[in-house]
């Protein structure tokens, strides 16, 4: 077999963990850097940098990549010298081992892309090999002394060199390396006293390194102990009253020795061990191509249509007579078995809304460098999770919301000390999950606020009256609030694109609050997933529509007696629900297949959607039922139509357009926002 053929055959999986170990190693840079600029080290980050470097390194070596091995070989050398001064490393060093991840960054997309692997610059080397020669032997590294560990043997052949060194290096930085046994029983376990109760006890109190459990006899008469291996500042009586008290026990680790074994004086080969039992099984995890599920998502959504069209069959053959009660059963069936493998193929899509921001920290980090202001990152993003393919979609227009709110949002450290703020400015992103199918995100930020004035003049518009009105105008395409482009932001892109994504191709709603001097907040709401979703499907003048359920509040009766038809209202009628109105926007007119007063046919149903904040009511002709559906996104320019998502088939083979409600609504000028809540007498008297 040919090199080439080994490299074809090995490329796929090295550019999978090539790429997972490159956001590791992103990760824990950041980390160090943090840790660096309040002047403390971070053994673990260290270890985790290099553990994610060097592999890299031994991957690249194995298909040939020298370029990527050169740039890790001298990052692996950098390395070694923070770990030898117990996990400090200079902030000077930062940058140059954050372009060697960019650089090795570069070229794992090069070869994805199918190109050679471009030469190591030069220069970069340079400060690399400097590095080197900055912390080697007898330089101005530190070389602190650490503690070393009593440990029975038992306990010791179980640490990992990572382990065993991150007790030694917390012992020597200030906190105590400590053993808590804890041994399980009957009667404690009927108290609530059990191994995951003390784990979740003793966790606020320090970090746990490792809990391991020995077999053989034990205080108490028990026959199995927990060893809890902690890093901690408390004291014995505190972590005593957490394990549940006697016949816990708790004993010191730390004893003063010669250093212990760092990653300068551990062979290669013995890295390989570091890692703990279970990562070495792989936690059980599995990497799948997109291209497979994507594969087992498009035979879902056959099987869906086919489903479709098997209920319309069977309601032929019974309104024909004919005895279909245990096909109905079979049906019922057949609904909720493709219903739970929806469900299961959807889980294997989802993705970590975390682990999409990845890469966010990192965008903001050179945002600070090239702008020169002080900003921090916060992410709260809990463990909700989206589709992949909404996920791809969603992230560039979050990276233009960041750094809009970097490079326009926040000002200079002078002018936020001139306006009494701190200097570091804030931008915060959070999100979390909805009822509906939907998910809901902010992002804020603690800057000037958006200047009304300013950008109706910019844009040669009259003052924005709400801040919906004043976020179309930032909205429009190429309006920027920028005289010259500059290499973050000016040409009129970036509002416009995050427009483009959460409402035209995902479907969803954008909404923005900002205050002067205070700051701006960005609300996004988007679907879970753009492709299989339960729909409402209705009638309008003949023909058959479907709406996502999620973005539908409520459905209602339509009375035409109890209607009110205010003056100059151009065909919109107001609805009274529980003492308030609600336009009621007749949808066979907004469609173009009414009249144009509007009143010329009768509503049935009205679907009550939230549009720019406030409900609007959509009148429909019939309410059809609701039917999960497969959603075609309508890609071609030509074709897409504002308020228009996509087409379904409904099982009769027959395109079926799927509505967006509130951009349709704003699209055709209908529903327009009120002045003011009132009651339908109120307005009728207006009338």
């Amino acid at each position: 077999m040919s090199a080439s053929v080994d490299l074809a055959d090995f490329l796929p999986a090295y550019l999978a963990e090539a790429e997972e170990l490159l956001g590791v190693g992103h990760r824990q840079l950041l980390a160090m850097e943090a840790s660096s600029r309040r002047g403390l080290p971070h053994p673990r980050a260290v270890r985790e940098l290099f553990r994610a470097v060097h592999t890299i390194k031994g991957l690249s070596a194995m298909v040939d990549v020298e370029p990527i091995v050169d740039i890790a070989h001298w990052m692996e050398t950098c390395l070694r010298h923070a770990d030898r001064a117990g996990g400090r490393l200079p902030e000077a060093s930062v940058e140059p081992l954050m372009e060697g991840l960019r650089e090795i960054e570069q070229r794992v997309r090069q070869l994805a892309a199918g190109k050679q692997a471009a030469p190591v610059p030069p220069g970069l080397l340079s400060r690399l090999e400097a590095l080197d020669a900055e912390g080697a032997p007898g330089g101005s590294a530190a070389k602190p002394t650490l503690a070393a560990l009593a440990l029975e043997e038992a306990v010791a052949s179980r640490l990992s060199a990572v382990e065993r060194e991150q007790l030694t290096t917390g012992a020597t930085g200030g906190r105590r390396a400590v053993r808590l046994d804890f041994i399980p029983g009957a009667d404690r376990a009927a108290n609530g006293i059990t191994i995951n109760s003390v784990r979740e006890r003793v966790a606020p109190l320090g970090e746990t390194v490792k809990v391991l459990p020995l077999s053989g006899p034990a205080v108490g008469g028990g026959a199995l102990t927990f060893v809890l291996l902690l890093l901690t500042e408390a004291s014995d009586a505190a972590l005593l009253e957490a394990a549940g008290g006697p016949p816990a026990s708790v004993r010191p680790l730390a004893v003063a020795a010669p250093r212990a074994p760092t990653l300068a004086s551990l062979p290669e080969s013995a890295l390989a061990d570091e890692e703990p039992e279970d990562a070495r099984r792989g936690g059980g995890s599995l990497r799948v191509d997109v291209s497979r599920l994507d594969e087992a998502l498009e035979r879902l959504a056959a099987l869906v249509v086919n489903r479709s069209r098997l209920t319309r069959a069977v309601a032929a053959l019974t309104e024909a007579g004919a005895p279909t009660r245990e096909l109905q059963a079979i049906l019922q069936e057949n609904a909720r078995q493709l219903r739970d493998m929806r469900t299961a193929i959807l889980r294997l899509r989802m993705v970590r809304v975390g682990d999409v921001l990845e890469r966010l920290p990192l965008l903001v980090r050179g945002l600070r460098r090239s702008t020169g202001k002080s900003v921090r990152l916060e992410l709260d993003v809990g463990d909700a999770e989206l589709d992949k393919a909404v996920a791809d979609r969603l992230l560039p227009a979050l990276v233009h919301l960041v750094r809009n709110a970097v490079d326009h949002a926040l000002e200079s450290p002078d002018a936020r000390r001139a306006a009494g703020k701190p200097e570091e400015g804030v931008v915060r992103v959070a999100s979390h999950g909805r009822a509906g199918g939907l998910l809901d995100l902010t992002v804020a930020d603690d800057g000037r606020g958006v200047d009304a004035r300013a950008v109706a003049a910019r844009a040669g518009v009259p003052v924005p009256p709400t801040p919906d009105a004043l976020l179309e105008v930032l909205c429009r395409p190429g309006f920027s609030t920028r005289d010259a482009a500059n290499a973050t932001s000016g040409r009129g892109m970036g509002m416009d694109i995050v427009h483009r994504i959460i409402v035209d191709q995902l479907g969803g709603e954008l909404g923005m609050e900002t205050r002067p001097g205070a700051g701006t907040t960005f609300r996004l709401r988007v679907p879970l997933t753009i492709t299989l979703l339960d729909a409402l499907v209705f009638e309008c003048a003949g023909l058959r529509y479907a709406v996502a359920v999620g973005s539908v509040e409520e459905l209602v009766e339509v009375d035409a007696a109890r209607l009110v038809w205010p003056a100059g209202a151009g065909g919109v009628a107001l609805l009274e629900r529980r003492g308030n109105s609600v336009p009621l926007v007749g949808l066979t007119r907004l469609l173009g297949r009414g009249e144009a007063d509007g009143r010329g046919g009768s509503v049935a149903k009205a679907l009550l959607v939230r549009q720019r904040g406030e409900l609007v009511a959509f009148g429909v002709d019939r309410l059809v039922g609701q039917q999960e559906i497969v959603l075609r996104p309508l890609e071609d320019p030509l074709v897409r139509v504002p308020g228009v998502v996509g087409a379904t088939d409904l099982g009769d083979g027959q395109p079926t357009l799927v509505l967006d409600l509130a951009a349709l609504g704003l699209a055709r000028g209908g529903g327009a926002p009120r002045r003011r809540r009132a009651s339908v007498r109120e307005e009728g008297r207006l009338a």
